[in-house]
């Protein structure tokens, strides 16, 4: 596995880098207080190839396959993206803002997106996670502990209820609570 390290622009080196436009600036230049995890996988519960990576650089042909027509459109983002077989792929520096959670809610604070890191877990809400993607998430989330002001970790559907329901039921929340070092609050 790549060594892990954070440069002062908020680029992970180790990880494969791809500049998603969907992105901004932190309200404030204030830093993530949070980490939320999610899944995804184009098309859904199919693993493997480029879609997820299309999607968030603007790039995914609706032509290609039937449900990435009704999604070709959006606009998102997320910081990190955790392939099966533990590759991370950063899409947006952690120094800026990814456009992951939308309308959220984590503490009694909305908008999850002006303070949170969003890890994509590439997977759906009805299979296990692989050994290799949760050494990833340890060794990612143990580094971003250290680096920024980190204070809890939660999933997407804990901030957006009712809304999203992922990770879903097989994400394991106390392995990721203890090898992140970060507590999991449910929102």
């Amino acid at each position: 596995m790549p060594l892990l390290a954070l440069d002062g622009d908020g680029w992970v080196s180790g990880a494969r880098h791809l500049l998603s436009p969907n992105c901004d600036d932190f309200p404030d230049g204030s830093l993530p207080t949070l980490l939320i995890v999610h899944n995804i996988s184009l098309p859904p519960s199919r693993y493997g190839g480029d879609a997820v990576e299309r999607l968030f650089t603007n790039r995914l042909d609706p032509q290609a396959h039937p449900y990435f027509a009704a999604i070709s459109h959006l606009r998102v983002s997320s910081h990190f993206f955790i392939r099966r077989d533990g590759t991370l792929v950063q899409c947006v520096p952690v120094r800026r803002r990814a456009w992951h959670a939308g309308v959220s809610c984590f503490g009694g604070r909305e908008r999850c997106n002006d303070f949170a890191l969003g890890v994509e877990m590439e997977g759906c809400d009805f299979e296990p996670f692989t050994e290799a993607q949760y050494c990833m998430l340890a060794r990612l989330g143990t580094l971003l502990r250290r680096a920024l002001p980190l204070a809890a970790i939660t999933g997407h559907e804990h901030v957006a209820p009712g809304r999203k329901t992922d990770p879903g039921p097989f994400f394991d929340w106390k392995r990721a609570a203890h090898d992140t070092g970060l507590p999991f609050v449910a929102a």
